[in-house]
């Protein structure tokens, strides 16, 4: 579904990716992991054409969009959920969701959508009258990806669903995706809480100052001894 070769991508004179290349296949749970200030989030904003590269290609489905402008991007079925949500905070929960279905597509089935989104978001269906400011910080995340999932995406980015919530909720979340991914929405995840990352995903990613070092079966990535060393405080041979 989304194929990467190549891709530079640079602020001004500081370059913050180099030569990356990734795939995900349609179905999939990918996860991209890595240390802050590797560069995850901004890999994201360039698939989601939010940052344009220097150089290198972004397929989805075949099709090359590495110049497409973001709103054309949500028409041809990618959405992003960005790190720290980015709700409308005085806006209503509803208003909010409705937001999210602005393409022609999306807003013929708006109400369609909208029972899916409130049949995995319960919650969300109770709040609908409720300020989203006014949430607590997991309603907060399932608003941020409701909205999102009312533009009817094929692939959805996930920026850090887990930041900033507690245990409890982090569980749920994760749940949620794997729910949202049966449903037939492929995902690519980027996350700091690894074991979950790796326990979510089939196939992971490793990015390192701005670099893939490191790809492959998620479980099989959760067992070497770099990923338990630098992301999980664990010694080689430890449980």
């Amino acid at each position: 579904m989304l194929e990467i070769e190549g891709l530079d991508v640079a602020y001004d004179d500081l370059q913050a990716l180099w030569g990356i290349g990734l795939r995900v296949g349609s179905g999939e749970i990918v996860a991209l992991i890595g240390p802050n200030g590797a560069g995850k989030s901004t890999l994201l904003r360039t698939i989601a054409g939010l940052v344009r590269p220097r150089r290198g290609e972004v397929r989805f489905q075949g099709q090359p969009i590495t110049r497409t402008r973001p709103h054309d991007l949500v028409r041809r079925g990618i959405a992003l959920v960005p790190e720290g949500r980015r709700l409308f905070a005085r806006m209503s929960v509803l208003e909010n969701l409705e937001l999210g279905a602005f393409t022609p597509g999306a807003r013929v089935r708006r109400n369609e959508t909208q029972a899916w989104v409130y049949q995995i978001f319960p919650i969300l269906r109770e709040r609908r009258h409720q300020l989203a400011g006014s949430l607590s910080g997991g309603e907060q995340q399932m608003l941020a990806i409701g909205r999102s999932l009312m533009a009817r995406p094929r692939l959805l980015l996930l920026d850090e669903p887990s930041w900033g919530l507690a245990p409890r909720v982090v569980e749920q979340i994760l749940q949620i995706i794997a729910e949202i991914n049966r449903r037939g929405v492929t995902i690519l995840m980027v996350e700091q809480n690894v074991p979950a990352a790796l326990g979510l995903a089939g196939r992971a990613y490793i990015l390192e100052m701005g670099r893939i070092v490191a790809e492959g079966p998620a479980a099989e990535l959760l067992q070497r001894d770099h990923v338990r060393r630098s992301y999980l405080g664990l010694l080689p041979g430890t449980a």
